[in-house]
């Protein structure tokens, strides 16, 4: 097993990460998390991927003779993007509903959300 995906997976996080908490702008924080979100998608692809093997469609062959990747991972896989494409869409609307009533997309100018 190489280790440099999980590397990739682990920089993409971080760097997600830092632009999250630099982030100067409510939108630049989603797209930030939605960098995050992307970690996890190389991070399934470094976990099903099996050197030489092919797509699991079992209808010419018989089971079992050659290798084949993990389809529970690529439905995880998918799922996951599925489910960040709408945390990513719900926050973008949170942001646009701040702006209306706010003015502005600054956290740092939202003093009434304050406790």
């Amino acid at each position: 097993m190489h280790v440099l995906p999980y590397l990739v997976a682990a920089w993409i996080f971080l760097a997600g990460c830092y632009g999250l908490a630099t982030s100067r702008n409510l939108i630049h924080a989603v797209g930030c998390l939605s960098v995050c979100q992307a970690a996890t998608y190389v991070l399934l692809l470094a976990v099903g991927y099996r050197d030489g093997a092919t797509a699991p469609v079992f209808s010419d062959i018989e089971p079992g003779s050659r290798p084949v990747v993990d389809p529970v991972v690529q439905a995880l896989a998918l799922t996951d993007v599925v489910v960040g494409a709408t945390v990513t869409a719900l926050l973008l609307a949170l942001v646009v509903q701040v702006a209306k009533r706010h003015g502005t997309v600054d956290p740092d100018e939202l003093s009434e959300l304050r406790g």
